[in-house]
């Protein structure tokens, strides 16, 4: 049973019809007696790093959460500002993130851009790093759909397990033992995005 947690952010309804759709038990998960019989979690997030801390914060999942990632290892996938907030910090805000991966949150050097806009929004090819169970059944340089003005900067560079560019190379995938992270929206990249939600819901950590 795959959990996707509703703490008030991300594309909830999406994660759900695509599961939906490959036959995948899951459930909505609002409130934390509900996360009892998960064996999975999907943490979304969208919008600015503070906003998305307090509302997990508020939501009353935080202990709940800790326990079943850092104590049961339960698998946990982080999406855009959900795998951001797995970090200690971002330069977007001055709240604590959860910690679970020792890594900073940074934002995009526009001198680094070359003119191009921020937020970083579209399409963009994806390069592994490692190979990894989230992969599979995805061939080389695969698109996805990205989002964002800030990046994931793991400390250890071996949790880092994909690249894409903008202006430079940033860490788009992380992989932490059972803490797993993306940048891009999986739920908004088609066949791609769908293939990297039924990995997950297949992991064996």
């Amino acid at each position: 049973m795959i959990g996707i947690v509703d703490y008030g952010m991300g594309n909830i309804k999406a994660f759900s019809n695509i599961y939906k759709s490959l036959n995948v038990p899951h459930k909505v998960v609002k409130a934390e007696e509900h996360l009892k019989d998960v064996e999975k979690i999907i943490l979304p997030g969208v919008g600015a790093f503070d906003h998305a801390m307090r509302q997990l914060n508020r939501s009353g999942f935080l202990d709940a959460l800790n326990d079943l990632v850092l104590h049961q290892k339960k698998p946990v996938l982080g999406v855009c500002v959900g795998m951001q907030m797995m970090a200690n910090c971002s330069e977007e805000g001055v709240l604590n993130g959860l910690g679970w991966i020792d890594a900073t949150v940074n934002k995009f050097n526009k001198e680094e851009l070359n003119n191009k806009p921020l937020p970083h929004m579209g399409w963009n090819s994806v390069d592994y790093t490692i190979d990894n169970q989230l992969f599979e059944g995805i061939g080389a340089n695969p698109r996805f759909y990205f989002l964002h003005s800030y990046y994931f900067n793991p400390e250890n560079k071996e949790n880092s397990i994909a690249l894409a560019e903008y202006g430079k190379k940033f860490t788009c995938v992380v992989n932490h033992g059972n803490i797993f992270g993306v940048q891009f929206h999986p739920e908004k990249s088609h066949h791609n995005g769908v293939q990297i939600l039924k990995n997950f819901s297949n992991l064996q950590c």
